[in-house]
């Protein structure tokens, strides 16, 4: 049995039951909102966020960070926008070699560097892992059989991790490209905005999948300018998180993208829908993918509309219009 702290509700709080539920680890949430903690202790479950899934008397709920003094793993579940702070409040609680597992799936929006470079800079002395692949919070608070990866430059962690969190309805794969892992995680997000707003100008499967396959493409393309090996992005983190991403209502960013599609403004469908981690990570998609002079036309387009006023139905057309060229081209 583990001693773990859960940071931020939502996907924090479904893995926070289904740990106690089917390990009895000693499981802790916090959150920074006492408002939120009240909430949870009173109606037994957060009503906004994942209704109808229980939290069990035996997890503890706490605003107080002194949690982590004596936690063998510490799991980020919060939006990438408040990472690095948060990191900042935890560093001085956190022992040397402790396990921080990051289960948020985003890039650093003005810096465009990934989860795994800020915990190095903002918690050097702990040991990171990244948990990634298809899984909504609503299915595995609920035990719906689900698989993931976790993936660390330390296999030891990696493998303790894959160890704690395995469970009868919870698989967990482990891996070594932690880069790859990432960039898959976050980068769907970015094509779950266009397969929603595909949906939302009411077009059909064909133009989904299209958007699925060519955008699985460009993550690929940027993954190999990052040193990401190709064959993660045929897995969980990649492919896997893709399907489900594009193809969810559970989804905020599909969400969002139907929205947008059927002419909201982009930041107030935003907005209306919550956390949407493919808006931000999108401008930092378009700014690695310039950096490394690496050619996206999902992204650039998305990014045309989200953030330049571009109207959706010209930027599919100036989609559909672009040269014509082997399937295949290079990666780089």
């Amino acid at each position: 049995m583990a001693k773990i702290t859960v940071l931020g509700g939502g996907f924090g709080t479904a893995l926070a039951v289904m740990l106690y539920s089917t390990q009895e680890h000693d499981i802790t949430i916090w959150s920074a909102l006492p408002e939120e903690i009240e909430a949870m202790r009173r109606d037994g479950e957060q009503k906004e966020k994942l209704p109808g899934v229980m939290i069990p008397n035996g997890v503890a709920l706490t605003t107080d960070l002194s949690v982590i003094d004596d936690s063998d793993l510490v799991l980020f579940a919060i939006p990438s926008a408040y990472v690095r702070d948060t990191c900042k409040k935890v560093a001085p609680h956190l022992k040397p070699g402790t396990i921080v597992l990051n289960a948020g799936k985003g890039i650093e929006e003005d810096s465009f560097k990934l989860m795994s470079k800020l915990f190095a800079e903002e918690l050097p002395e702990a040991t990171y892992v990244v948990l990634t692949g298809p899984s909504h919070a609503e299915e595995v608070g609920r035990n719906i059989p689900t698989s993931v990866v976790a993936a660390s430059a330390s296999a030891t962690a990696a493998y303790l991790v894959q160890e704690w969190f395995s469970s009868p309805t919870f698989r967990v794969y482990i891996n070594d490209d932690v880069t790859g892992c990432e960039l898959g995680g976050a980068l769907k997000n970015v094509i779950a905005l266009c397969a929603g707003i595909s949906d939302g100008l009411g077009y059909g499967d064909n133009t989904k999948a299209m958007l699925m396959t060519r955008g699985l493409h460009e993550i690929e393309r940027l993954g190999a300018a990052l040193g990401a090996r190709a064959n993660t992005f045929a897995g969980l983190t990649g492919l896997g998180d893709l399907i489900v991403t594009c193809t969810s209502m559970h989804s905020r960013n599909r969400r969002a993208g139907i929205l947008i599609g059927q002419g909201v403004e982009p930041f107030e469908a935003v907005q209306q829908v919550g956390t949407v981690e493919g808006y931000y990570c999108c401008h930092a998609a378009y700014g690695l993918a310039k950096r490394y002079d690496v050619e996206m036309p999902l992204t650039e387009a998305l990014y045309e509309v989200l953030y330049n006023g571009a109207d959706v139905r010209h930027a599919v057309q100036v989609l559909m219009d672009r040269p014509k060229k082997h399937e295949y081209e290079k990666l780089t």
